[in-house]
Parts: C-alpha cells; structure tokens; sequence
C-alpha cells in the first residue's frame, strides 16, 4: 500500500458491525433557538424540537463558523440517543451531525451541518 493510501486510511475510524451502527439513533431535529455557549469560546447552545413534545439542548463546536441567527428554523440531524454530556457548565442531550474539511484549529476549516434536502418533520428517524 502506498504511503498516501496508508494515510487515507489511518484517517478513518476502525471498522464496526452492522449490529453497533443499528444502535445509533439519527433524527431530524429543528432548531428552535441558537445562541453562544456562556461559557465557552467554541460553542453554540442550541433548542431543538426533536419530536418528542419537549425542546432539547445540544452544545455544538460550530461557533465562528455559523451565524447564531442563521441557524434558527433550519432542520439537521443528530444523534438523539447519545448520552447526556456536561460541557462547560452546560447539559447537552446529543450531537448533531457535520461535515468538515480541514484539521480542528486550522483558520480556513470548512463546517458543513448535514440537514435533509426538503422538509420532514422533527423526529422522523434517519436511516
């Protein structure tokens, strides 16, 4: 294998079953309200309605590279059943899903939020 194959692939994530991604709940959620992380430079608190009748909060690494304002009524996805994490002082029930280009720290990375391609209602399961 060549060295540049080797590093393509050393950039990917070691290789699961079918049965470890089926556990991965991926939903459409809407986002209600965006605004930054009170306590962290990097961070967006995000209220989404995810389906379930109660609003959720998600912190997400994409500040500096999406407008607060720009994201509000925009649909996404995100993995609605991973657990419940502490950032900075703030809960965040989940992960949405983004694409990137360029290393973390680098000025110039390209953050893209994956979303679908026309309106499905928040909750409906991603598959």
């Amino acid at each position: 294998m060549s060295e540049t194959a080797n590093e393509t692939k050393s950039m990917f994530k070691p290789e699961i079953t079918f049965d470890d991604f089926a556990k991965v709940d991926l939903r459409v959620a809407k986002i209600l309200v965006a605004e930054p992380h009170p306590n962290a430079d990097k961070l967006l608190r995000l209220q989404l309605d995810d389906g379930s009748g109660t609003n959720r909060q998600i912190c997400a690494g994409i500040k500096g590279h999406y407008e607060p304002e720009d994201l509000v009524g925009k649909s996404i996805v995100i993995v609605a059943n991973l657990a419940p994490r502490e950032l900075r002082g703030e809960v965040s029930h989940g992960m949405l899903l983004a694409g990137s280009e360029g290393a973390k720290g680098d000025a110039d990375r390209k953050v893209v939020l994956m979303s679908p391609m026309s309106d499905v209602a928040p909750g409906s399961v991603v598959s």
